[in-house]
């Protein structure tokens, strides 16, 4: 069984114009979200989409429906919401101001920055140090968020055809782990996607490859 994923960060909103956090909570696409949503589509309007996903986020609900309106085979595909891939909950630190949060968490631990977090523990590290900073205990830690990403592939696996063409409008750090977990030279933990960029995979019973990552370019592949 294998089948062709198309992962789409949703266009930049209003919290990203800002620089805050933005996990389980929402805001509306700016103006260049929408402009994001477009080009996406653009990129993609070739692709003949099987079957379609968002998460059960404004943002991705949004900006999926955008990327179907300009496909010239799957505009009147209906897409699904699916929870398992929303972004990871940063808990009572949504919201906030990401640099601010980011020198909280890694004050105790030698880091100013979300960066510096990166580079000294990596992605999996930043999940756990952010839920023992929460007060409350509600930002996810890293076991707790793979149990839903790989819940996610599970119920993706169990539904969706040999040879299917999927599209997935998720998140910035959630496409990032993903890739970071199964293409670690590609740099995921380096670098994040791109409002609106497209991330390819081939997802098979037992494995994950990885095509392409952060495309945005038209000049590009897709």
């Amino acid at each position: 069984m294998t089948f062709t994923l198309y992962m789409v960060r949703h266009g930049q909103t209003l919290l990203n114009s800002y620089n805050r956090l933005q996990g389980w909570c929402d805001s509306p696409l700016t103006t260049k979200g929408l402009n994001d949503a477009q080009s996406a589509g653009k990129h993609l309007a070739q692709i003949k989409f099987d079957h379609a996903f968002h998460s059960d986020t404004t943002r991705a609900t949004r900006t999926c429906q955008f990327i179907l309106a300009q496909n010239k085979h799957s505009s009147t595909l209906a897409p699904q919401e699916l929870k398992y891939f929303r972004e990871q909950s940063f808990g009572y630190f949504e919201g906030n101001d990401a640099a601010q949060t980011w020198l909280m968490v890694g004050a105790l631990h030698g880091c100013r920055t979300y960066n510096d977090i990166l580079e000294k523990y990596g992605l999996g590290m930043t999940r756990d140090l952010l839920h023992e900073t929460d007060p409350f205990k509600d930002a996810e830690d890293d076991a707790t968020y793979w149990a839903r990403l790989d819940a996610g592939f599970d119920y993706l696996r169990t539904h969706i055809p040999e040879g299917a063409n999927v599209l997935l409008v998720s998140h910035s750090i959630t496409i990032r782990s993903i890739v970071d977990r199964f293409a670690k030279d590609l740099g995921a933990d380096r670098l994040g996607p791109k409002n609106g960029a497209v991330t390819k995979l081939i997802v098979s019973k037992d494995d994950v490859k990885v095509e392409y990552y952060n495309h945005y370019l038209d000049n590009e592949t897709y």
